[in-house]
């Protein structure tokens, strides 16, 4: 069931931040349905914890990066079958990190990667629609100034 090409860098990363912006209900119900043949293949918590993260920001006229303060996040790290998912979001929503590094687990070793890619397109054609609803809000507020 487990495949042994395990995925580039830029598509676990993509997966990653799909899943973090997810409705956190919907990826813990996703993951709750899993987790029986998952935990076949020895599931672990390795760390579920909260923790205070450093925020960078840009200085838009310098290009200087500096941090704003701290930020509260959840962070969860799993092994399955041998291999380490791991998941952070901002805030204390633990399960919710949990049930990402399960999911980040699973398509590592290839179980359920079907379901679980279909989940994260799925997840990601939402904040499209989502974004693309946003960005013609603002563009409706947009104010064009002439110059005299």
């Amino acid at each position: 069931m487990s495949h042994a090409t395990p995925p580039n860098l830029e598509e676990q990363g993509r997966w990653l931040s799909v899943l973090a912006r997810a409705e956190a209900e919907a990826v813990k119900a996703f993951t709750e349905k899993l987790l029986p043949e998952l935990e076949r293949q020895g599931l672990e918590v390795l760390e579920n914890r909260m923790g205070l993260v450093m925020l960078p920001a840009t200085d838009t006229a310098q290009g200087t990066r500096f941090h704003v303060g701290e930020v509260l996040v959840a962070a969860s790290r799993v092994r399955l079958g041998g291999l380490e998912g791991y998941a952070v979001c901002l805030g204390r929503d633990l399960e919710q990190t949990l049930a990402i590094a399960i999911l980040d687990a699973a398509l590592q070793g290839g179980w359920h990667a079907e379901r679980v890619r279909a989940f994260v397109e799925q997840q990601a054609a939402k904040q499209s629609a989502e974004d693309a609803r946003l960005a013609r809000q603002i563009a409706a507020t947009r104010v064009t100034m002439e110059t005299f």
